[in-house]
């Protein structure tokens, strides 16, 4: 289970630009300190980094991220648009872009 929450829920357009991995609108400031140096130290990959990893295995649009520390490790989750109306939610290691967890959703109507 998680053990802090951190960052915000985005929409991924948002970020592809910065260098931090994601914007912080709440949480510990010292979250936000230790995750900008994570980056800076190459302990994290940048999202634009992520993204690209995924992107053919998950092809789709991504539409939520978060950036949380989970059991001392950071995690991007995802979920990803996929044709047909299927909704993909992907837990990533942050160090190597290692998918951890899968889970499709099929479409509700």
């Amino acid at each position: 289970m998680r053990n802090r929450k951190f960052g915000a829920i985005v929409v991924a357009a948002a970020l592809l630009g910065g260098m931090l991995p994601l914007g912080v609108s709440h949480g510990d400031e010292r979250d936000h300190e230790k995750a900008r140096q994570a980056l800076e130290a190459g302990d994290i990959l940048p999202l634009s980094k992520v993204l690209s990893l995924i992107e053919r295995d998950y092809p789709g649009q991504v539409v939520e991220v978060e950036f949380e520390r989970e059991d001392g490790a950071w995690v991007y989750e995802l979920k990803v648009l996929q044709a047909g109306g299927r909704m993909v939610e992907l837990e990533i290691d942050a160090r190597d872009g290692t998918v951890l967890k899968s889970k499709m959703r099929k479409r509700e109507r």
